[in-house]
């Protein structure tokens, strides 16, 4: 089974390269694609390579993750995470072929009182968030009428190997004794590690034609503001023997009004994850995912202490 990953110079597509070379997969017919391997804002490379590699699995990790530059870059955040899953999914309806895209919850609004659901209706703010629903719709749209699979999983604060808040609050630590972080703004951190490994077994799933098509939340237990995350990722950096100027305590809370970004942020990034919960069950895939009931808090607190031992 050819499948083919695209994304591998992110933090999920490292977490997926990891992943698969540890599963049960045939190493020779796995390909991982970075931006020195495939232009995603040049539809006919990504149209080219689809049919000269010919995967039954196609996994796009990959997007345009520059929130604040998209407003100023729209041509290229929709050509990326709009035009180049569009790509993907014709190919894949078309050729009776999986497909198993990421999203965002940057597709909300932030307005909601509560947890999302696949249900509500999609209301981006800002360029990054519109490419991404459109993307989403374009994916939709394709296998109406094609015969392959497809799954879209929209996640939220995604932390890994690479550039993150954790790592960024971590070395603020270092450098400062006293920081302040937003605290009206909520969310769940998910691990990249969790992803890929959940995302192997659906794309699995979905290529025997076994999980349901559709738009799924997957993050993990629990919710948080980023102030809290803060706090958390410090004190167990302490806890692990790291040296910090600041301690959790040394960290002050600010509304986000204090701190203004170009692009508009949802206040409210909480998603529920009945849907994939369901479905997970309905196909007894639970026990063949040990961390998924693990809560965002034990997740993150590894993830410092790994970060800390490396």
């Amino acid at each position: 089974m050819n499948i083919l990953v695209f994304g591998k110079d992110g933090q999920l597509g490292k977490a997926f390269a990891e992943q698969l070379k540890a599963g049960q997969f045939n190493q020779d017919t796995i390909r991982f694609v970075g931006r020195a391997d495939c232009d995603l804002a040049n539809t006919q490379h990504v149209s080219d390579l689809l049919q000269s590699f010919q995967p039954q699995v196609i996994i796009n990790a990959a997007a345009y993750t520059a929130v604040d530059k998209a407003e100023s870059e729209s041509e290229l955040a929709f050509a990326i995470n709009a035009k180049a899953p569009e790509t993907m999914a014709s190919y894949a309806a078309s050729q009776d072929v999986t497909l198993l895209h990421f999203s965002t919850d940057y597709v909300f609004d932030g307005t909601k009182q509560g947890s999302y659901t696949e249900l509500d209706q999609a209301n981006p703010l800002g360029v990054y968030g519109k490419s991404k629903e459109a993307g989403e719709r374009a994916i939709v749209q394709a296998f109406v009428k094609g015969a392959g699979q497809y799954a879209i999983l929209r996640t939220s604060w995604v932390y890994g190997n690479g550039a993150n808040f954790i790592r960024t609050i971590l070395r603020l630590a270092k450098e400062r004794a006293e920081l302040r972080v937003i605290d009206d703004q909520f969310g769940i951190p998910t691990s990249a590690q969790w992803l890929a490994e959940l995302g192997s077994q659906l794309a699995s799933s979905l290529a025997n034609k076994q999980f349901a098509s559709g738009i799924y939340h997957a993050v993990p237990v629990g919710e948080i503001n980023w102030y809290g995350l803060a706090q958390l990722a410090v004190q167990s950096a302490i806890e692990a023997g790291a040296t910090l100027k600041a301690s959790s305590g040394a960290i002050s809370p600010i509304p986000a009004s204090q701190y203004p970004l170009p692009a508009p942020r949802p206040m409210n990034s909480r998603l529920a994850t009945n849907k994939l919960q369901s479905e997970l069950e309905r196909l007894d895939l639970v026990s063949k995912l040990p961390h998924w009931n693990t809560p965002w808090d034990k997740q993150v607190t590894a993830y410092v202490r790994q970060l800390l031992a490396d």
